[in-house]
């Protein structure tokens, strides 16, 4: 298995918030002498330089998943169980030797898709999350999971290289115009043929009345946790409103999205109230 850390002479984006930030998440390639033949075929990793808004993003996200990587691992993901089946069932309709984890976290994904895969690249912003889920793969015996630390809008992967993308509750967390330059940078990263999945969070702000019927079921869901979860649902409501951490867009809206990207074979799925499963294919050739 071969990780991939940020390099020692980053600076610190919080005294440095400006120029420095855009490097703040840079990658460097470590190879393990133990997966040269694993990786022989593998595409080779790059970050570019981001913007300052970027780069602030990035590290507002680090930050928080820094800190969440144990707690998420035991129980926050738990919720999730039904979304991520829904994923890795969407992943496994594809013919997909190499494959992209965009935002893998621990590897709720990353690890039932990688039997299925000659190498999966597994990316996060959070190196305690990287190391979880190296540590899970060393207990399974898994060795073909790359994993890269990295925010997603300042990855780089040669043209044509990947045979699937996945992103499961990650692309939410990114500004509507990184969700863009995103699907963008899949399309070129993806062989003709070569499939998109995204499973997130899929609603608007309560412009619709299915809209309405899901925020209040997360209302309901906090108030029935008692003062813990009325604090929750305080600061929720001003981080949804002012989309200061979680940036959700309508099924519609990702699916309109996807299509001007330039994906064919455009699917959503609702699994959850709030939760869908998006899927897509990059056309063939010709």
């Amino acid at each position: 298995m071969t990780s991939t850390q940020p390099s020692d002479q980053t600076p610190d984006t919080s005294a440095q918030p400006d120029a420095s930030a855009q490097h703040a998440d840079a990658a460097t390639q470590h190879p393990s002498a133990a997966d040269l033949s694993a990786e022989a075929a593998a595409p080779r990793v790059g970050v570019h330089e981001m913007t300052r808004a970027q780069a602030l993003s990035a590290t507002r996200e680090r930050r928080l998943w820094d800190s969440r990587a144990e707690s998420w691992d035991v129980a926050g993901s738990s919720g999730l169980s039904r979304v991520v089946e829904a994923v890795v069932q969407a992943c496994a309709a594809s013919d997909s030797p190499v494959a992209l984890d965009l935002g893998c976290g621990s590897g709720q994904v990353t690890l039932p898709l990688a039997p299925d895969c000659s190498h999966v690249i597994a990316v996060d912003v959070s190196a305690p999350s990287l190391e979880r889920l190296d540590a899970k793969a060393r207990e399974r015996g898994i060795e073909n999971i790359q994993t890269v630390a990295s925010p997603i809008e300042a990855l780089e992967l040669p043209a044509g290289s990947i045979d699937l993308v996945v992103t499961n509750y990650a692309l939410h967390h990114l500004r509507d115009a990184d969700k863009e330059l995103v699907l963008s940078s899949c399309m070129a990263w993806l062989r003709p043929g070569g499939r998109l999945v995204i499973g997130d969070m899929m609603f608007g702000r309560g412009a619709s009345a299915e809209d309405r019927a899901i925020i209040a079921s997360k209302v309901r869901a906090f108030v029935s946790r008692g003062p813990a979860g009325w604090w929750r649902l305080a600061k929720n409501a001003v981080r949804f409103s002012l989309r200061m951490r979680e940036k959700p867009m309508t099924a519609e809206r990702w699916e309109a999205m996807v299509r001007a990207a330039g994906y064919a074979d455009v699917s959503v799925t609702r699994i959850l109230s709030e939760a869908c499963v998006l899927t897509a294919s990059k056309p063939l050739a010709g």
